[in-house]
Protein backbone atom coordinates (compact mmCIF):
# COMPACT_ATOMS: atom_id res chain seq x y z
CA UNK A 1 0.00 0.00 0.00
CA UNK A 2 1.38 3.21 -0.99
CA UNK A 3 -0.52 6.58 0.71
CA UNK A 4 0.22 9.74 -0.73
CA UNK A 5 1.01 11.77 3.29
CA UNK A 6 -0.17 14.78 1.43
CA UNK A 7 -3.75 14.13 0.46
CA UNK A 8 -4.20 10.71 2.11
CA UNK A 9 -5.00 9.23 -1.06
CA UNK A 10 -4.01 5.52 -1.12
CA UNK A 11 -3.73 2.64 -3.59
CA UNK A 12 -2.48 -0.83 -3.30
CA UNK A 13 0.38 -2.12 -5.62
CA UNK A 14 2.00 -5.48 -6.86
CA UNK A 15 5.74 -4.68 -6.17
CA UNK A 16 8.06 -5.63 -9.33
CA UNK A 17 11.41 -5.72 -9.67
CA UNK A 18 11.79 -2.36 -11.53
CA UNK A 19 13.32 1.08 -9.86
CA UNK A 20 13.38 3.71 -8.12
CA UNK A 21 15.49 4.28 -10.84
CA UNK A 22 16.49 8.09 -9.00
CA UNK A 23 18.92 8.14 -5.65
CA UNK A 24 16.55 9.09 -2.47
CA UNK A 25 13.28 7.56 -3.70
CA UNK A 26 11.98 4.86 -2.37
CA UNK A 27 9.65 3.96 -4.82
CA UNK A 28 8.49 3.91 -8.50
CA UNK A 29 4.71 3.96 -9.33
CA UNK A 30 3.27 3.67 -12.51
CA UNK A 31 1.28 6.87 -13.82
CA UNK A 32 -1.96 4.66 -13.31
CA UNK A 33 -0.74 4.61 -9.81
CA UNK A 34 0.41 8.38 -9.67
CA UNK A 35 -3.19 9.75 -10.91
CA UNK A 36 -4.87 7.91 -7.92
CA UNK A 37 -2.38 8.98 -5.57
CA UNK A 38 -2.39 12.84 -6.82
CA UNK A 39 1.38 12.87 -8.08
CA UNK A 40 1.14 13.74 -11.42
CA UNK A 41 2.06 17.19 -11.27
CA UNK A 42 4.43 17.39 -8.58
CA UNK A 43 5.96 14.54 -9.81
CA UNK A 44 7.37 13.57 -6.21
CA UNK A 45 5.38 13.25 -2.99
CA UNK A 46 6.16 11.97 0.73
CA UNK A 47 4.48 9.05 1.09
CA UNK A 48 4.27 5.65 3.75
CA UNK A 49 4.68 2.70 2.36
CA UNK A 50 2.82 -0.52 3.89
CA UNK A 51 4.48 -4.09 2.99
CA UNK A 52 2.23 -7.18 3.17
CA UNK A 53 3.93 -10.97 2.74
CA UNK A 54 0.49 -11.62 0.23
CA UNK A 55 2.14 -12.13 -3.37
CA UNK A 56 -0.76 -13.93 -4.72
CA UNK A 57 -3.86 -12.76 -4.02
CA UNK A 58 -5.41 -11.13 -0.60
CA UNK A 59 -5.40 -14.11 2.01
CA UNK A 60 -3.24 -15.78 -0.36
CA UNK A 61 -6.35 -17.19 -2.82
CA UNK A 62 -4.84 -17.96 -6.27
CA UNK A 63 -5.90 -15.55 -9.25
CA UNK A 64 -7.79 -17.09 -11.79
CA UNK A 65 -10.79 -17.70 -14.13
CA UNK A 66 -13.32 -17.68 -10.94
CA UNK A 67 -12.08 -14.51 -10.10
CA UNK A 68 -15.25 -11.49 -9.99
CA UNK A 69 -13.77 -7.83 -10.43
CA UNK A 70 -14.87 -4.16 -9.27
CA UNK A 71 -13.94 -0.89 -9.74
CA UNK A 72 -12.52 1.35 -7.46
CA UNK A 73 -12.80 4.93 -7.32
CA UNK A 74 -11.71 5.93 -4.28
CA UNK A 75 -9.37 5.16 -1.18
CA UNK A 76 -9.66 7.37 1.71
CA UNK A 77 -8.12 7.19 5.72
CA UNK A 78 -11.51 9.40 6.48
CA UNK A 79 -14.77 6.73 5.97
CA UNK A 80 -16.61 10.02 6.03
CA UNK A 81 -14.83 11.20 2.74
CA UNK A 82 -15.62 7.75 1.23
CA UNK A 83 -19.04 8.21 2.39
CA UNK A 84 -19.14 11.49 0.39
CA UNK A 85 -17.77 9.68 -2.78
CA UNK A 86 -20.38 6.98 -2.13
CA UNK A 87 -23.63 8.92 -2.05
CA UNK A 88 -22.44 11.46 -4.97
CA UNK A 89 -22.51 7.63 -7.14
CA UNK A 90 -25.22 5.72 -5.99
CA UNK A 91 -28.40 7.31 -7.86
CA UNK A 92 -26.50 6.47 -11.80
CA UNK A 93 -24.64 3.30 -10.25
CA UNK A 94 -25.45 0.05 -8.93
CA UNK A 95 -23.38 -1.83 -6.60
CA UNK A 96 -21.73 1.10 -4.93
CA UNK A 97 -20.30 0.22 -1.31
CA UNK A 98 -17.25 1.16 0.91
CA UNK A 99 -14.98 -1.42 1.96
CA UNK A 100 -12.88 -1.17 4.86
CA UNK A 101 -9.09 -2.95 4.53
CA UNK A 102 -6.28 -3.11 7.07
CA UNK A 103 -2.84 -3.09 6.20
CA UNK A 104 -0.80 -3.31 8.78
CA UNK A 105 -1.75 -0.34 11.25
CA UNK A 106 -3.58 1.36 8.94
CA UNK A 107 -7.39 1.61 8.12
CA UNK A 108 -8.07 2.70 4.43
CA UNK A 109 -11.85 3.11 2.98
CA UNK A 110 -12.49 2.42 -0.60
CA UNK A 111 -14.99 3.03 -2.27
CA UNK A 112 -16.06 0.51 -5.58
CA UNK A 113 -18.77 -0.02 -8.01
CA UNK A 114 -20.01 -3.27 -9.12
CA UNK A 115 -19.22 -7.04 -8.96
CA UNK A 116 -18.87 -7.99 -11.65
CA UNK A 117 -17.90 -12.15 -13.40
CA UNK A 118 -16.27 -10.33 -16.73
CA UNK A 119 -13.42 -7.92 -17.00
CA UNK A 120 -14.90 -6.50 -19.91
CA UNK A 121 -18.36 -5.57 -18.10
CA UNK A 122 -16.08 -3.56 -15.08
CA UNK A 123 -14.08 -2.24 -18.04
CA UNK A 124 -17.26 -0.52 -19.57
CA UNK A 125 -18.33 0.74 -15.84
CA UNK A 126 -14.69 1.96 -15.73
CA UNK A 127 -14.74 3.96 -18.62
CA UNK A 128 -17.96 5.66 -17.70
CA UNK A 129 -16.29 6.48 -14.11
CA UNK A 130 -13.38 7.96 -15.62
CA UNK A 131 -15.84 10.13 -18.25
CA UNK A 132 -17.18 11.85 -15.04
CA UNK A 133 -13.36 12.52 -14.23
CA UNK A 134 -12.59 9.85 -11.44
CA UNK A 135 -9.57 8.05 -11.54
CA UNK A 136 -10.28 4.73 -11.95
CA UNK A 137 -8.83 1.00 -11.17
CA UNK A 138 -10.09 -2.52 -12.18
CA UNK A 139 -9.25 -4.95 -9.41
CA UNK A 140 -9.95 -8.22 -8.35
CA UNK A 141 -12.48 -8.82 -5.54
CA UNK A 142 -12.31 -11.52 -2.71
CA UNK A 143 -14.19 -14.39 -3.16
Amino acid sequence: MVANLDNGRSVELRVNDRGPFVADRIVDVSYGAARLLGMVGPGVIPVRVTITRLAIGEHGAALGPAARFTVQVGSFISLENARVLERSLADGFPGVEVVRRTVGQDTYFRVWVGDFTRRADAQAVAEKLAGRGLAVLIVERDR
